[in-house]
């Protein structure tokens, strides 16, 4: 924190969630879980639909609209309570752009072009515009916008946070000690998520298992989770299994161990398998699906929600950009 910021404030936490596809379980044991634990623990936490990010790879003003609407549903159904946090759409902070702008004037090309993110989205064959490039600097921005503390991150993307840190100190360098340097919070235990294929789950690689996907849907995508030859007979190590990896997602330490035996022994299949992954997530998700049914009928409540916590972010980032603007000297 600043010297300016109160020693017995709450911890600020900040995450937000791309709305350029369907959320999938990776989003849910990667994220989630971890936001609705800052929340019980009775953190300050901002959660915002990051559309403008989404404008990087999607371009269907539609298609748009309806993402961002169905990210906050979903976030609603799954037990996020606006009472206890703040959801809102990046688009509804205003604060977020004008700081962008500048912090790009402090930011260096070379730490741009150092960012992993950009490198790797360029090799998978997203067009190399300047929105791309210059994610890292709104990145930052939303983060330091609200004084976020911690920004909960797999160590993948550690490297994201690192360099708003960077950005937040090349600013307070030149104009004094405005921005709060977050730190990354990189839990031990969070789950990694293989999609389908096995690699990691992601909309990128189009190997989702979806959250609210109806049932015939989510039956599709579970039966097509990739498996080897193996016969029912033959002995399967469970540790090589990516579906033996999505199933204990779902299981007790005790139950991995009953499954993994039976890979083990032989005479399981397949189909066995993937009719367990299906039930257990069922019985896990049911009734953030069936409260996900209501919510779609309340496009009002949500609206609500949305415009209700974007006011409360502003508390934070309004005052906090007219400081940044007597800093450099913008009236």
């Amino acid at each position: 924190m600043t010297q300016t910021e109160s020693k017995t404030a709450r911890p600020v936490v900040l995450s937000g969630i791309q709305p350029s596809g369907n959320l999938h379980l990776g989003n849910y044991f990667g994220a989630v879980q971890q936001y609705l634990e800052f929340i019980e623990k009775g953190y300050q936490c901002y959660y915002f639909l990051a559309n403008y990010h989404a404008l990087t790879s999607l371009r269907d003003r539609d298609r748009l609209l309806e993402l961002t609407r169905s990210a906050a549903i979903d976030y609603l159904a799954l037990g996020l309570n606006p009472d206890k946090c703040a959801i809102y759409r990046q688009s509804d902070l205003p604060e977020v752009c004008e700081l962008q702008w500048v912090l790009t004037t402090v930011t260096p090309m070379g730490l741009l072009e150092r960012a992993h993110a950009y490198k790797d989205k360029v090799a998978q064959g997203i067009p190399s515009d300047h929105g791309l490039f210059a994610y890292p600097v709104l990145q930052a921005a939303d983060i330091l916008i609200v004084r976020a503390n911690f920004v909960p991150v797999g160590q993948d993307q550690k490297q994201h946070i690192e360099i708003t840190r960077d950005i937040a100190q090349y600013f307070n360098t030149s104009y004094g000690e405005v921005l709060t340097l977050p730190e990354p919070y990189i839990p031990e235990s969070v789950a990694v998520v293989p999609g389908r294929d096995g690699r990691k789950m992601s909309k990128s690689y189009n190997n989702t298992i979806e959250l609210f996907a109806d049932d015939k849907e989510l039956k599709r995508q579970i039966w097509s989770i990739v498996t080897d030859s193996a016969t029912v007979a033959e002995s399967k190590d469970p540790d090589k299994s990516n579906l033996y990896a999505i199933l204990k997602l779902f299981c007790t330490a005790e139950e991995q161990a009953a499954w993994a035996d039976r890979f083990r022994n032989g005479g399981l299949g397949y189909g066995e398998v993937k009719q367990a992954i299906f039930d257990k997530y069922m019985q896990l998700l049911g009734p953030a699906r069936a409260r996900r049914k209501q919510l779609e009928k309340r496009t009002d409540y949500v609206e609500e929600v949305l415009h209700r916590g974007a006011a409360q972010a502003r508390t934070v980032g309004f005052p906090l950009m007219r400081q940044v603007r007597d800093a450099v000297g913008i009236p």
